[in-house]
């Protein structure tokens, strides 16, 4: 029987398409051609995907912060490429509060022969198997239950954690070893510290002897020399996608949000100090399969609102995180302490390990 040619759709940001790596393996392990359909913000992830024959870029009108708007020529174009790419099986990632069925229905209308997803909502003829992911469930790890369900398991030599293809070196960039990244941007700012307070933490860092590296996108540069100051290398601007996970690849630790730059961090093998905020789940969200610290009131008055501005004055859940605190989340991250457990303080909470489940989910 020949193997399928299967379409991977995960149409979020980067650090989504990052998640959803070990699924695109699973299927790409038995598939004859894997494709990814992401949207403009993940193109430059997913091709740094292992796996990935080819990539399909489509600005989903129902789809991040400023959707596109409603163009039926795109649309049209997105048939197309479908029709052309003669897939027999589709798998739909979304998050568990998102709906499958619009790209469900586009899928049906460009010749995809059969579409699964996790879907709470009544998918009628849309989807050939309607998925149920199990509560709480990590995103890379419903992922992977979407696949196995969809008959495509992993491997049994591959563990399932997050991977890019090799990232390059960029010692032109950061200079030698050792150093600790911090990135103090993301797209939602609900999820990482103020200007103020990051560059608080970048000159702890450098009193405690730490070399600091402040990195961020080519909109962030006025951010990331305000945090780096006279402390730290910045290279805001400095650094792509994929020379940025070299940049995270070579650091002891990266202190970052619950935003893209984590999920890449993990992707490296790099561990991290997560200033998570609990706006949405850490259980679903957290830095998965390597060693972390999750930093910020996981009960705060914010917790489970998915709000993309801090609603509470002063954002405590993570601006009250103490330099103590990250000072050693990053000692036990990478300083040479036991890296089983952090200490206790506040803001801070337990490292944990390679994030895993044996529950699965279920498909109907």
């Amino acid at each position: 029987m020949t193997a399928p040619r299967t379409l991977v759709v995960r149409l979020d940001s980067a650090g989504d398409v990052l998640l959803a790596g070990p699924a695109v393996r699973a299927v790409a392990a038995g598939s004859s051609h894997t494709a990814v359909l992401c949207g403009p913000l993940g193109e430059q992830a997913a091709r740094l995907l292992p796996g990935v024959d080819e990539v399909l870029v489509y600005d989903a009108p129902w789809v991040g912060l400023e959707p596109a708007p409603v163009s039926g020529e795109e649309t049209r174009k997105l048939l197309a490429a479908l029709s052309c790419g003669r897939f027999d099986r589709a798998l739909v990632l979304v998050s568990y509060h998102q709906s499958p069925l619009p790209v469900a229905l586009l899928l049906k209308l460009g010749g995809v022969r059969w579409t699964a997803a996790d879907s709470e909502d009544y998918p009628g003829a849309l989807l050939d198997l309607r998925h149920h992911r199990l509560p709480g469930r990590h995103e890379a790890e419903a992922a992977l239950d979407l696949a196995r369900d969809a008959g495509f398991p992993l491997p049994p030599a591959d563990p399932g954690a997050l991977r890019i293809c090799d990232p390059p070196v960029t010692t032109h960039l950061t200079g030698p070893d050792p150093y600790v990244v911090l990135h103090p941007g993301a797209a939602v700012p609900a999820r990482t510290w103020s200007a103020e307070r990051a560059a608080r933490a970048v000159a702890a860092l450098t009193a405690e002897g730490h070399r600091v590296v402040v990195t961020g996108g080519a909109g962030e540069k006025e951010l990331t020399a305000r945090v780096a100051g006279e402390h730290a290398l910045d290279l805001g601007g400095a650094t792509d996608l994929h020379h940025l996970a070299g940049v995270l690849a070579r650091a002891r630790v990266a202190v970052v949000g619950n935003t893209g730059p984590a999920h890449l961090a993990a992707a490296v093998g790099t561990p991290v100090a997560c200033l998570f905020a609990p706006v949405v789940p850490a259980e679903r969200w957290r830095p998965y399969g390597v060693p972390h610290v999750l930093l910020g009131d996981q009960h705060a008055p914010c917790a489970g609102s998915r709000a993309r501005r801090c609603p509470v004055p002063g954002h405590p859940c993570l601006d009250a995180v103490t330099d103590s605190a990250v000072l050693a989340a990053v000692a036990a991250l990478g300083g040479g302490t036991d890296t089983e457990a952090a200490p206790a303080g506040a803001g801070s909470a337990p490292v944990l390990g390679r994030a895993s489940g044996t529950e699965r989910g279920a498909s109907v």
